[in-house]
């Protein structure tokens, strides 16, 4: 069963939203904050395509790595972090329409490792949401005693 260490949750990941400076440069806005489950969308435009007028691939890596991201984020407790330990992308299809809609979710959360699964849709007009991209993860909680221990390392 996945649970959250924090109560506060979802104001602390909209507080580490704000100093999220890559994500905002790409236009990426999360609409959903659950326990365990973040989503967003992204409005496409031409700077976000490659040369033959599709999504970027690594546009759509980066947008699966920060929901599966922010979705483990929701389990750990305040003073801890996540960073992404591997990910790995399949993709489906070309990103082709107006917006990019992503979706990250837990499968198994762990005491240092979340492996979390992320979707990456496009949608064109009115037509369904298509799955664009798969993504799998493995996402690592960073504990204080890791970030001051680190700190200690640098500085010899």
């Amino acid at each position: 069963m996945i649970q959250t260490f924090n109560p506060d949750f979802e104001q602390d990941i909209r507080e580490k939203l704000e100093r999220q400076g890559f994500m905002k440069l790409m236009g990426f806005n999360v609409t959903k904050i659950e326990v365990g489950r973040v989503e967003g969308e992204l409005i496409l435009e031409q700077i976000h395509k490659q040369h033959k007028g599709f999504a970027h691939g690594g546009l759509i890596a980066t947008l699966a790595d920060i929901v599966a991201g922010f979705a483990a984020v929701s389990l750990v407790p305040k003073d801890h972090h996540v960073v992404t330990a591997e990910i790995k992308v399949s993709y489906f299809h070309p990103g082709v329409g107006d917006k990019l809609l992503a979706k990250g979710y837990v499968l198994k959360q762990g005491r240092k490792l979340n492996f979390c699964e992320a979707e990456v849709y496009v949608v064109k007009g009115d037509a369904e949401p298509l799955l664009i991209a798969k993504a799998t993860t493995s996402m690592a909680t960073i504990t204080p005693e890791d970030i001051s221990g680190r700190v200690e390392e640098a500085e010899r």
